[in-house]
């Protein structure tokens, strides 16, 4: 099971209700941060999660209000045990900013940083895969996609018909492996199924484009970035965000299975219907995030 925890929810400028943007997403044993907005690490505390379980963090952006957070949760994962690889990817130019905010920041680093600018598929296992796509923003800015593999089955209506013994060397077929039992063949891809791949895509920051769409499709989740109402598209034109139409008109031309709204204006803080309602009546499936809400894929 996949887990997402909303650590953040705000744009540029938090509020007392809305902290700078964030999520963690849990699978088995990665705990993966995205973004990573200036009060992160105390969000963690407010959601009684730890810290030091963080594996990878993946940054959109070097608008302050998605990475301010990263020193003091570095500083914090030091000064707690931290003792393994931590795994940062991002857009052109995340090697130098790391470099200059290690630089800048002084605090005993006991456990190693590795830092990777990323573009297309950059990391894959037997169980999961990560992949970025440059989005328009005005600076470097990468989308990013979590897809979890569905695993190969075996299909055991099938398998009965066959008469086969539950013996160990069954397991070969989940591997796509062929077998023989006296004498006869069976084939893997007549005996097993392959289980729906599921999705989770993340949209910070970026003006409306015909290339977002394509990356995020079919996703069973996709959360984006829907700072502005439609009233102030112009706006969001001007400031290379998108609104919350635009958010459901992607979802919608992408088929996602839900759309997540955040990174929500301050403006709104008193009025958020505006921006949920408008992307319902686009599409349905869309819930507006808060901070410190969880969600179960």
């Amino acid at each position: 099971m996949i887990k997402l925890n909303f650590l953040g929810t705000s744009d540029a400028i938090p509020t007392a209700m809305r902290n700078h943007i964030s999520v963690l997403l849990t699978y088995e044993g990665e705990n993966i941060l995205f973004d990573c907005g200036e009060g992160t690490q105390r969000q963690f505390r407010k959601a009684q999660l730890n810290p030091n379980k963080v594996t990878r963090i993946l940054i959109s952006h070097w608008h302050g209000d998605h990475v301010l957070g990263i020193p003091g949760l570095l500083q914090t994962m030091s000064l707690t045990g931290y003792n393994k690889p931590l795994y940062i990817y991002g857009p052109k130019g995340t090697k130098r900013f790391m470099n200059q905010l290690l630089k800048t920041f002084a605090f005993k680093k006991n456990y190693e940083i590795k830092v990777q600018e990323v573009s297309g598929k950059f990391f894959e296992n037997k169980d999961f895969c990560l992949e970025a796509k440059s989005i328009s923003h005005g600076i470097p800015c990468n989308a990013y996609s979590f897809v979890k593999k569905g695993l190969i089955r075996i299909d055991r209506n099938k398998l009965k018909k066959t008469g086969l013994p539950n013996l160990p060397f069954l397991k070969n077929l989940k591997k796509g492996k062929n077998i023989t039992y006296k004498g006869k063949k069976y084939l893997a891809k007549n005996l097993t199924f392959k289980e729906k791949d599921i999705k989770v895509s993340f949209v910070m920051d970026t003006q409306f484009n015909e290339s977002i769409a394509p990356f995020v499709k079919n996703s069973d989740v996709l959360i984006c970035e829907s700072t502005f109402s439609k009233e102030l598209e112009e706006l969001a034109r001007e400031h290379k965000h998108l609104t919350s139409e635009q958010a459901a008109e992607i979802a919608k031309k992408a088929k996602v299975g839900k759309l997540v709204l955040t990174h929500i204006s301050q403006r709104y803080e008193n009025n958020l219907n505006i921006i949920l309602n408008e992307a319902k009546k686009v599409f349905k499936n869309s819930v507006l995030a808060s901070d410190l809400m969880s969600m179960d894929v």
